[in-house]
């Protein structure tokens, strides 16, 4: 009757390290469900894109760059916006995946970026229509800036100035520049511009005049002229 002690201790020795083990499982099981749990954080939220913070917040690095981001970007003050990462690209603008046909904010002139396919998997989307066409003189084109109204204007040449200021009610040109061409600009305190470009009767000139916009839909801060003479405002 003694030979059952030994079998008994081992049964219960064997139980007891079954036992053991799970419950030094128990806390990485549940930690590793915690992780999958918790959802990810998205770094470029919806209202970086909706008014006042589209022209009023830089978007972190890495995300869609927004009209402030823009901006910046193309005159030199931040660094050109980076391609979003993959985990950036799902997760969208706003944390959702973009919908077929929806488009991500325009980037800043002369950047591409990558649309979604618009449901039914073709890409071909119509070019921008050009707001005007000059003549250009030996690949070179003459703008005069007319500010007409009562604020200041900051303009650049992208790649051929610094930033400059335009003060209002008054004018300035600009000669010898070579196409491809793009210029930016903005007002120092926020207003928004309306840019109406006039080809002028001189071969390679353009007349730009800025007006006061009354709402943001109107604004623009960017034109581009290309090498075949079309003109484009962004």
């Amino acid at each position: 009757m003694n030979m059952k002690f030994p079998k008994v201790r081992k049964s219960a020795e064997l139980f007891g390290a079954i036992c053991g083990g799970l419950l030094i499982s128990l806390p990485g099981i549940s930690q590793a469900v915690a992780q999958e749990s918790t959802p990810k954080i998205n770094p470029c939220p919806k209202i970086f894109y909706e008014e006042p913070h589209n022209n009023q917040v830089v978007v972190p690095q890495g995300c869609p760059p927004n009209a402030l981001t823009q901006r910046q970007a193309a005159q030199g003050v931040l660094p050109v916006p980076a391609t979003p990462s993959q985990d950036q690209t799902k997760l969208g603008v706003g944390g959702e995946t973009p919908e077929p046909g929806v488009r991500l904010p325009r980037p800043a002139s002369g950047e591409q970026t990558q649309q979604p396919i618009p449901e039914g998997g073709s890409t071909n989307e119509p070019s921008q229509t050009p707001i005007a066409t000059i003549a250009l003189a030996n690949g070179k084109v003459t703008i005069r800036f007319v500010n007409d109204t009562a604020a200041n204007i900051t303009y650049q040449v992208i790649g051929d100035t610094a930033p400059r200021s335009l003060e209002g009610k008054s004018d300035v040109i600009l000669q010898g520049l070579n196409a491809p061409v793009t210029v930016t600009f903005q007002r120092p305190d926020g207003g928004q511009l309306i840019v109406t470009p006039q080809p002028s009767s001189e071969p390679g000139s353009l007349e730009v005049k800025f007006n006061e916009a009354t709402n943001a839909a109107q604004g623009r801060n960017a034109l581009r002229i290309e090498r075949n003479g079309s003109v484009f405002l962004n």
